[in-house]
């Protein structure tokens, strides 16, 4: 009886692992398939535009698989985030509270409703003081040299 029942368990194991590789080889084949599939797409489009736009030649599969590869190279393999680091992104995100905004560079900003009334009554001719007195700063710097 016991015999029987290890057969069944090691008989059900090794369907198990048959299945796992299985699906394993044929997720391997699909996606080779579908990179070489990128590949042919890629020397289909240059040799579609880049000859008429830029005047460049065309390419054979293999440019076009060296191309492919020196683009992931330099601009990255398009991995974005990883899920495993961002997987508790929510846990460790910064909830700032009001006061704690900016700390002691806060300021209240209900008196920037005024600044458009300041400027239009005195902030121009502010502005042509400050000018002057910089100018005259550097009349008097140029005289004493």
């Amino acid at each position: 009886m016991r015999s029987i029942d290890l057969e069944k368990k090691l008989e059900k194991n090794a369907e198990h692992w048959a299945k796992k590789i299985f699906k394993g080889i044929a997720i391997f084949i699909f996606f080779v398939v579908l990179f070489l599939l990128a590949v042919y797409v890629l020397m289909r489009l240059w040799n579609w535009l880049m000859p008429e736009l830029f005047g460049l030649v065309t390419v054979d599969y293999w440019q076009a698989l060296g191309i492919l590869v020196l683009a992931k190279l330099i601009f990255g393999f398009g991995g974005g985030s990883d899920s495993k680091k961002h997987k508790n992104h929510s846990k460790h995100k910064k909830h700032f509270t009001q006061d704690l905004k900016c700390g002691s560079w806060r300021r209240d900003f209900s008196e920037w409703e005024l600044y458009d009334d300041f400027w239009e009554e005195e902030g121009e001719k502010a502005f042509k003081d400050y000018i002057n007195r910089k100018n005259n700063n550097h009349e008097n710097k140029q005289e004493d040299n």
